[in-house]
């Protein structure tokens, strides 16, 4: 049954929005990721325009990811310390993100940017994920396990100053690490509609040394915040967030959090890591496909909403 949505202004299947929601949420709910990294290349592929997927995508995120935060926090696998620091760098990276957004709309290079950034992160992310992972778990079948690293440990990063314990996480860290990549999450929550956790977890994995069970919730429970601020600044500076279209996901996506959060009871913290590694440079090399491969209008005509 087709809908019309009146921010993006295109009719699109009811039921395809609905599949699509779940199917992210059980990815958020699994990997302690928003699922923006999925599900915004996926709106833009069935013909939302970037912009308003980007914004829309946020809304969506902040949705889900509460729902997979809460089932985490029953858990007690929320580091609500950590989290908070993270939130504190994440609001001031999503402001300047927004702003950023704003000016490259106006250069007429938001679309382009959106594309380029998904393939180098993705990229990047991907191949270090699915290559530590897979070295983990070859190790482990081997009858070799590798030697655990104690949380902190051998990061001259960490022992920067303003050091502060992190009881549920097991760290004694300097608070500036937290903080920035809260900043980075922002940053790419306002320009590429993502919650960050594509990049979050790997980097709460092995540059904050943090367990993998406590790393998916916290993830999650500082996304719910990010991406809140995120579409409130994109709703009233940008006027590309489609409530019409996050609702429709947000269903979808609360409801499949739920299912992925109990899911990753089942897999090993190595395992999880590869999933999510292939997943992610799937994903960025079906969009390089599409910048590498000529379109079949070379030219297109868009007004610039302002």
């Amino acid at each position: 049954m087709p809908i019309y949505l009146p921010i993006a202004e295109v009719s699109i299947d009811l039921i395809t929005l609905l599949a699509i929601g779940t199917s992210v949420g059980i990815l958020s709910g699994m990997f302690g990721v928003g699922g923006g990294f999925l599900m915004t290349p996926l709106l833009i592929f069935a013909g939302i325009p970037a912009p308003v997927a980007v914004a829309s995508e946020a809304n969506h995120i902040m949705g889900s990811s509460v729902s997979g935060a809460l089932a985490y926090a029953r858990q007690g696998a929320v580091d609500y310390k950590m989290g908070a620091l993270l939130i504190l760098g994440g609001i001031f990276g999503s402001a300047l993100g927004v702003n950023l957004y704003q000016w490259l709309r106006g250069a007429g290079q938001l679309d382009l940017m959106i594309y380029l950034a998904y393939v180098g992160f993705l990229g990047v992310i991907g191949v270090i994920m699915l290559t530590e992972s897979v070295q983990t778990i070859r190790a482990r079948r081997g009858g070799h396990p590798p030697p655990l690293r104690r949380p902190g440990q051998h990061m001259w990063v960490l022992g920067l100053p303003l050091r502060a314990r992190f009881r549920k996480s097991r760290l004694y860290i300097s608070v500036f690490p937290p903080v920035g990549l809260g900043a980075l999450a922002g940053l790419l929550a306002a320009i590429m509609g993502v919650g960050g956790g594509f990049m979050m977890v790997p980097a709460m994995i092995y540059l904050l040394r943090m367990p993998t069970n406590i790393v998916i919730g916290t993830s999650l429970f500082q996304i719910t915040f990010v991406t809140g601020f995120v579409t409130i600044l994109h709703a009233a500076q940008n006027q590309t967030v489609d409530i019409f279209l996050a609702a429709l996901l947000l269903i979808g996506g609360t409801i499949g959090a739920q299912i992925g959060a109990r899911m990753t009871l089942k897999l090993r913290g190595e395992d999880l890591r590869a999933l999510l590694a292939l997943l992610v440079l799937t994903v960025s090399a079906v969009i390089a496909y599409g910048l590498l491969t000529p379109p079949e209008e070379l030219f297109l005509l868009e007004e610039l909403r302002r």
